[in-house]
C-alpha cells in the first residue's frame, strides 16, 4: 500500500476522522480524541496500536519496531515501504480500530463496531 492508500482506507473506518498534529503529523482518531494511527506528514512512517497479544511478535519481525513515544502503549512503527502485505496492514489498521472503540463509553460504540 502507498500513503494515499492507507489513508483513504483509515478514513473509511466507521468514525475516523484526520488531523495534523505536532508540526506535521497526520493523526487518525476515533471519537475525536483517541487515536488509532499515526503517519508522518511526508508519508514515510506510520504508527498505529496493535494491542498487547501480538505486540512482542510484530517487533521481532524486520521492519517493524516499537513506535517511538507510544511502545508501552503497544503500538508499532512502520517504514515506507511497508514490512507486510497490503491485506495484513489493512487487517492491523482495522484492528487497531477497533482496540480503541473498545475502550470507548458502550453507548458510543455501537456505531463504531464492525
Amino acid at each position: 500500500m502507498n500513503t494515499d492508500d492507507v489513508v483513504a482506507f483509515c478514513l473509511t473506518l466507521p468514525g475516523a476522522r484526520e488531523d495534523y498534529k505536532w508540526g506535521g503529523v497526520r493523526v487518525f482518531s476515533v471519537a475525536e480524541t483517541k487515536m488509532f494511527a499515526v503517519m508522518g506528514l511526508a508519508g514515510n512512517d506510520l504508527s498505529f496500536k496493535i494491542g498487547a497479544d501480538l505486540f512482542l511478535g510484530y517487533i521481532d519481525r524486520p521492519g517493524v519496531r516499537p513506535a517511538p513515544y507510544l511502545a508501552r502503549a503497544y503500538w508499532v512503527s512502520l517504514t515506507h515501504p511497508y514490512a507486510m502485505s497490503d491485506h495484513e496492514l489493512r487487517d492491523l489498521l482495522t484492528r487497531s480500530h477497533q482496540l480503541v472503540v473498545s475502550k470507548l463509553p458502550k453507548r458510543r460504540q455501537i456505531a463504531l463496531k464492525l
